[in-house]
């Protein structure tokens, strides 16, 4: 297939926006569909709103005339490929595909013989045939496969990811049959070095939720063993560090305050939404490993207690700085976050939360969450430094010379350059509440503590 015709991306978010980029450079002539008003005025504006995407790659497509950002699905018409990336979000634990029928209804009026349609969102195995397909047929009065190219293509976007990208991270890539297969494989080798085709929609399905599952059960499972070393006395981070000296049989995974994002906290629940749904069974690894993941906020919150009340404070009316809001590192993305989970409840206890994250916008910021510059005077001022994030824009040296207490829910301080801190309290504590800074021992913080 050649990188001259026109493509239809649906949704620019974080995987559609990127992948509607690379297409302009590749030649493609695109136009961008979004449902929110907003994001499109933004983008035609050349303002993007995705870390990965810079304004300037964002002005150079629109100044290319080969993009074209809108809210109306008529500049779609005469499509050559669409491709669907739209949320797949939980209701009530169940998948929530409204935005995938939504977008379906929408195009099939405009398919046209020898078009090709890709999903991309993430959904559970048997949608893109089962669901999506029947609706575009419905809607086109035209026939998979003998009409029209159907396939599904897992996202593999990490937002940040400056090694990996959509050009060289390899692409699952699928059709419902044979021609789709080609005509899928042959779109994403215009804009990707490496396709891999797999032999239904099925399988390129049920890839995407192997792959985050897989993830999700492991860091659930360090994270428990956190939980236990800790009280055990061991430090489960030098654990994991020496575990990973062996060569085969081993990953690591690290422990953290939770997961966030769209895909650890969604796309596990969908396999055991569906197992349960057509098989009548549970899926007792991932029903574990939600429980122990989304309680790891209240693990974090639980000792945050702990320490503020060996420090001779109550968390009501104790000053909390937290560092990072974000649910992973480097970005602003607060998509189910656990930190501002345990910030919410921090705030729900009494204490004065104030946050720290250089990425993140004032606009998702829980109200009750002061966000502050993470500097000298905010960290000398707080009853207890909790780090949920290690942003490179943190500094160790600010923290380590000017917090009282920290707990570390990333080993975040544990650096080569970073100077040893006292492990025990050196100095009396503030009375309970007083948000004022304590003395500070000359080798570091009075306590620091790590998940």
């Amino acid at each position: 297939m050649t990188s001259s015709g026109k493509l239809v991306v649906v949704g620019q978010g974080y995987v559609g926006l990127p992948l509607a980029m690379r297409a302009v450079e590749n030649g493609w002539q695109v136009v961008g569909v979004d449902v929110d008003a907003r994001r499109v005025k933004r983008l035609a504006a050349g303002e993007s709103y995705v870390e990965d995407i810079p304004d300037r790659q964002l002005r150079a497509a629109l100044d290319s005339g080969r993009y074209e950002a809108t809210a109306d699905y008529a500049a779609a018409a005469a499509f050559d490929v669409a491709v669907v990336t739209v949320p797949t979000p939980l209701r009530e634990a169940a998948p929530d595909l409204s935005f995938v029928i939504d977008a379906a209804r929408s195009l099939a009026p405009l398919v046209t013989p020898g078009a090709t349609i890709v999903l991309e969102s993430t959904t559970y195995p048997g949608t893109t045939e089962e669901l999506f397909g029947p609706l575009l047929e419905e809607g086109s009065g035209l026939s998979v496969g003998s009409d029209f190219r159907l396939g599904y293509s897992p996202e593999r976007i990490d937002p940040g990811n400056r090694t990996w990208r959509l050009d060289n991270t390899p692409k699952i890539v699928s059709g419902v049959d044979a021609h789709s297969l080609a005509a899928v494989t042959a779109f994403y080798d215009s804009l990707v070095e490496r396709t891999v085709p797999v032999a239904s929609t099925r399988t390129a399905e049920l890839t995407k939720l192997l792959e985050n599952t897989f993830r999700h059960v492991n860091i659930a499972l360090v994270n428990e063993l956190a939980m236990f070393a800790h009280e055990l006395g061991v430090d489960v981070w030098e654990a994991i560090d020496a575990a990973s000296t062996k060569p085969f049989g081993f990953m690591p995974f690290r422990p953290g305050p939770g997961v966030g994002g769209h895909c650890l906290p969604i796309d596990p629940s969908y396999l055991s939404w569906r197992v349960r749904s057509r098989l009548g069974r549970s899926f007792r690894f991932v029903e574990l490993a939600n429980d122990i993941n989304d309680h790891m906020p209240d693990h974090v919150v639980g000792r945050v207690t702990d320490i503020l009340n060996r420090q001779g404070c109550a968390v009501r009316g104790s000053r909390v700085l937290l560092l990072g809001l974000a649910y992973k590192k480097n970005t602003g993305d607060c998509r189910e976050s656990p930190a501002t989970r345990v910030a919410a409840r921090l705030a729900d206890l009494g204490a004065e939360v104030r946050a720290a994250d250089p990425h993140v916008d004032a606009a998702h910021v829980p109200g009750r969450i002061a966000l502050v510059d993470a500097d000298a005077t905010q960290t000398a001022a707080a009853d207890l430094v909790v780090v949920l994030v290690d942003h490179d824009a943190f500094s160790r040296e600010i923290v380590l010379r000017h917090a009282g207490a920290v707990l570390d829910t990333r080993c975040w301080l544990r650096a080569e350059s970073a100077p040893e801190p006292a492990l025990a309290p050196t100095s009396t504590p503030a009375p309970a509440g007083a948000g004022v800074p304590r003395q500070r021992s000359p080798s570091g913080p009075v306590l620091v503590e790590s998940l």
